[in-house]
């Protein structure tokens, strides 16, 4: 019987050191990592500036809730953001400072099963519900917490996006908490404002926690992506409020800076006040130099425009590069192609491979980035690979040519 920490072990960066084991790289290539979604480009230099010169709170224990200037940065920025209505978000009740949203997102989980867990018969298992593919995170967080894990398929026949409408009503009322991604990852689909509000009403009508995981909503090329709080707030225009709902932001890819490992959560009263309750017991708090030097980041948009026109750039490279390979589509947002390689290379390990072996590419199965559904060991993403545009303008035009060579080669 597989159990919880088996299930684990199943991570997906681990699962490609296996597949290329023993697998050599072009030699006559430089090798270019493309699995993981880390900003190559450097964040703005008064960072460095700003933690130098707050070096002497190192020696001070941070807050757990977060230092009141980082909040209410924050609480500023979600307001701008996403035009909510001055006050709406209050800095001392509705956002907590995170390291990062990886832990954030793994912690709330915990939280939202032990609230739901009073409201269900004894015996009863609340259920954890993400898209699949997915961020792992969610499927950890739901096996840490002891909920019974259900993913969501989101293919090209959804938009990406998971189909609510096809999941059982019993297991909505078991839920104790859906993710959400958006805009996605890997998938790049952005779920629009209609779709937010009707799993904000959802998430009230069942009794759950909706978790919208939004590190990626600065990365756009059309127009910016809706929010789940202003979703929460229009889902019921005669009754607004954050209740049953929680959003995550990071400045990993906003501001090119994972290395920080700063970020928010925020969102209703409740569910705010169950996660710090754990925060208190179980989670690093974010130090105080880094929390200052995060504010200023909050507080400033040119850098995040400067960054975005970047992506944008090097996604106008990859339809020139790659608009003619089969299974080629352009993300809504974000900076991951998710390629369809059906076609070119019949299975997405194949497709791995043999870009490394052939091109010296590094790229992230979608199967490792997927669960099976229905019959079988069939995931949603058997006939794609993910790949991360993250480098410089001649690097990623490189590597677009590089792909289109051992793709069009394949057919």
């Amino acid at each position: 019987m597989l159990t919880r920490l088996d299930a684990l072990k199943d991570y997906p960066f681990d699962r490609l050191i296996a597949l290329l084991a023993g697998q050599q790289p072009a030699p006559d290539k430089a090798q270019i990592p493309l699995h993981v979604g880390e900003p190559q480009g450097a964040c703005p230099d008064f960072v460095s500036e700003i933690i130098a010169r707050e070096a002497a709170s190192f020696g001070k224990y941070p807050s757990v809730r977060g230092d009141a200037d980082y909040l209410s940065a924050a609480a500023e920025w979600l307001t701008n953001r996403f035009s909510l209505p001055a006050g709406t978000v209050d800095p001392k009740r509705n956002v907590v400072a995170v390291a990062g949203t990886r832990e954030a997102l793994y912690l709330i989980a915990n939280s939202a099963v032990l609230r739901k867990e009073t409201k269900l018969p004894a015996g009863i298992k609340p259920t954890v519900l993400y898209p699949n593919p997915l961020y792992h995170i969610y499927y950890g967080g739901a096996l840490g917490a002891g909920a019974e894990p259900v993913g969501l398929p989101a293919t090209a026949e959804t938009g990406f996006a998971p189909d609510f409408d096809a999941v059982p009503e019993e297991v909505l009322d078991r839920a104790a908490l859906v993710y959400l991604c958006n805009p996605g990852n890997p998938t790049g689909a952005v779920i629009g404002r209609e779709r937010l509000e009707d799993m904000v009403r959802r998430a009230r009508r069942h009794g759950f926690l909706l978790v919208v995981d939004e590190c990626y909503s600065e990365i756009w090329f059309d127009e910016p992506p809706a929010g789940g709080l202003s979703a929460a707030l229009s889902a019921e225009p005669d009754n607004p409020s954050l209740d049953n709902v929680v959003v995550m932001h990071s400045l990993s890819k906003r501001s090119g800076a994972p290395g920080l490992r700063v970020g928010f959560t925020a969102g209703g009263e409740e569910a705010i006040d169950d996660f710090l309750m754990l925060r208190n017991y179980a989670a690093a708090t974010v130090p105080g130099p880094l929390q200052t030097a995060a504010a200023a980041l909050w507080r400033d948009e040119t850098h995040v425009s400067r960054n975005r026109d970047h992506y944008t750039t090097l996604m106008a490279i990859a339809d020139e590069e790659l608009g003619a390979v089969p299974g080629y589509q352009r993300p809504a947002a974000g900076f991951f192609l998710w390629l369809d390689i059906a076609e070119c290379f019949g299975d997405c390990e194949t497709a791995a491979r043999r870009l490394w072996t052939e091109q010296g590419l590094k790229v992230m199965p979608g199967r490792m980035m997927a669960q099976p559904f229905g019959h079988g060991d069939e995931t949603p993403g058997d006939r794609y690979v993910r790949i991360a545009l993250v480098h410089d303008q001649d690097t990623v035009r490189e590597i677009c040519r590089r792909i289109r060579a051992s793709a069009i080669g394949n057919i």
